[in-house]
């Protein structure tokens, strides 16, 4: 772009001007230019020196590297997360990663930033950068002990770098709208008449979920108990699904043909089994 202002200032003066006026004019073009160059060049330096820390810091929480957590923040460090308030300070906030996520013998977090959202803001004083904010999406993936890894959730974050003693430090970090990632539905549903239906019907129970109705509406099974009420659409004779979630229900029958048990299914793991009772 400034070579074709640069070109079409100085072919402009040519045709109107005299040779000390075209040199004015390039001059003051060239330098305009030279200062829009510098800019870009300094912030594409901001850009890959904060998104290489941030690279570092991610790579850290992954591997539950705690110990080096203390060379991503600074000491006064303010964490703000939707979901589980706030924290003051890097001590409590590495002692609290300690006990939870990496605490956690049982299941594996890794976050993974999502591709395209990941953007990067100077912050100046006049013309002095005195850090920067780094915002975007990410997803979260989780891996139960012994099982495959399946995301489990979605959020938003923005962090406040800033630039003390020629040392980057995180002094702000919020973590915000954390939601579960939307289910998409691949299985195919079948049709059942109402006596197929109507065989599965009655009221299950479990230790975990209480008491459930399964009640037939239309040429769809419904469930409910308590807040809860699902869809069931049937994928064969005995198996049904949501497609809200990755859901399924298994319906085994006891030795005379009626309901035994319904087993719930998520994700592929059993999540309850509840007993017919009537």
């Amino acid at each position: 772009m400034c070579e074709r202002m640069k070109n079409t200032l100085i072919k402009y003066t040519i045709m109107k001007a005299k040779l000390p006026v075209i040199l004015t004019a390039f001059i003051i073009g060239f330098i305009a230019c030279s200062a829009q160059l510098y800019a870009q060049t300094e912030q594409q330096k901001l850009t890959a020196t904060i998104l290489h820390l941030d690279s570092a810091f991610w790579n850290a929480y992954n591997n539950c590297d705690t110990a080096h957590f203390i060379d991503f923040v600074s000491d006064d460090v303010e964490f703000y997360h939707d979901k589980g308030g706030v924290t003051t300070n890097a001590k409590t906030l590495i002692e609290a990663l300690n006990k939870n996520i990496c605490g956690n013998a049982a299941s594996r977090l890794r976050r993974e930033a999502v591709a395209g959202t990941v953007k990067v803001y100077p912050m100046q004083d006049g013309d002095k950068i005195y850090g920067a904010i780094i915002s975007g999406e990410h997803n979260f993936y989780l891996t139960p002990q012994g099982k495959p890894e399946f995301q489990s959730g979605v959020a938003n974050f923005t962090q406040l770098w800033q630039l003390k003693n020629s040392v980057w430090k995180m002094t702000r970090i919020l973590s915000y709208n954390h939601h579960e990632p939307e289910y998409k539905n691949n299985r195919k549903e079948t049709s059942l008449s109402a006596v197929q239906l109507d065989r599965l019907t009655g009221k299950y129970k479990s230790d975990q979920s209480g008491v459930m109705s399964v009640v037939r509406e239309g040429r769809l099974l419904v469930l409910k108990g308590g807040n809860d009420n699902f869809k069931l659409y049937p994928q064969t004779a005995t198996l049904f699904f949501t497609k809200e979630r990755d859901l399924l229900f298994e319906f085994i029958s006891d030795t005379t043909g009626k309901p035994g048990k319904m087993i719930v299914k998520e994700r592929g793991n059993v999540a309850d089994e509840l007993l017919f009772v009537k």
